[in-house]
C-alpha cells in the first residue's frame, strides 16, 4: 500500500495553487458569520474539473459567502453561468457582495434562497454540465437522484464533506449515497482525499 503523505506535504498539496484577494476576503466573510468554506485544495479541484468540461451551466448547493462560487467562475467558459442555491439569505448578500467586487457580471449568477431539495426540482432536464454539492448530508440522497435529471450526459457530479467526522445521521446519509454513487452503472466514479473528503462521478447514460 502506498504510504500516505506527511503533514507538510500534504499541506503543500492543498496550498500549491494560491488565492487571490477576492477569495480571502469571501474567507474573511465565512469566518465573520461562523461558516466553514472549501480548503484551497477543493477550490483548485473544482476549478480543474469545471475547465476540463469546459462547463458553462453550473448549480451549485451551498453559496456561503462565494468561496466555491468564485473558484468554479475561474474554470468555467467565458460564457459561464452559476446558480447557487442557499437557505440563508445573509450569506448570498454576502456572496453577492464578494462576487461584483470580483468583477463578476450581474447576469453570471443566479443566486436563489430556499431549500436545496425544493429548487432543483424546478431546474431544467439535462441543463447543466457540473453539480457541486455541499449542504445538508441529509438531503444528498435526495439531492444526488435529482442531479442524474439535472445533468447532461458527460456532466460531472461531486459531493464534497464525505469523509468529515459528523452525527451518525449525517454520516449514514453519506454512506448511502457514497454507496450509490459507486453502484451506478451510469456514473464513473472517484472518491478523492482532498478537504474533507470528495466523491466525483462522470455522468455516462446508457
Amino acid at each position: 500500500m502506498t504510504q500516505a503523505p506527511s503533514s507538510s506535504e500534504w499541506l503543500y498539496s492543498q496550498t500549491f495553487i494560491p488565492e487571490d484577494t477576492h477569495l480571502s476576503n469571501a474567507r474573511e466573510k465565512s469566518n465573520e458569520l461562523g461558516l466553514n468554506p472549501i480548503g484551497q485544495g477543493v477550490g483548485a479541484l473544482l476549478k480543474f474539473l469545471a475547465s476540463t468540461i469546459d462547463a458553462s451551466n453550473v448549480v451549485e448547493i451551498g453559496t456561503g459567502t462565494g468561496v466555491s462560487g468564485l473558484w468554479l467562475f475561474r474554470g468555467m467558459n467565458s460564457a459561464g453561468v452559476l446558480t447557487s442555491i442557499d437557505s440563508d439569505q445573509e450569506r448570498q448578500r454576502a456572496a453577492k457582495e464578494i462576487f461584483s467586487d470580483a468583477g463578476i457580471a450581474t447576469n453570471k449568477i443566479r443566486l436563489i434562497a430556499g431549500r436545496a431539495i425544493e429548487v432543483v426540482g424546478k431546474l431544467t432536464d439535462n441543463a447543466y454540465d457540473l453539480m457541486f454539492i455541499n449542504g445538508d448530508k441529509l438531503e444528498y440522497e435526495t439531492l444526488f437522484e435529482q442531479s442524474l435529471r439535472l445533468l447532461r450526459p458527460g456532466g460531472l457530479l461531486v459531493f464534497h464533506n464525505v469523509l468529515g467526522d459528523s452525527n451518525a445521521a449525517d454520516n449514514e446519509a453519506v454512506r448511502i449515497v457514497s454507496e450509490k454513487i459507486k453502484d451506478d452503472s451510469r456514473l464513473v466514479s472517484v472518491m478523492i482525499p482532498s478537504g474533507s473528503g470528495m466523491i466525483a462521478a462522470s455522468y455516462r447514460p446508457h
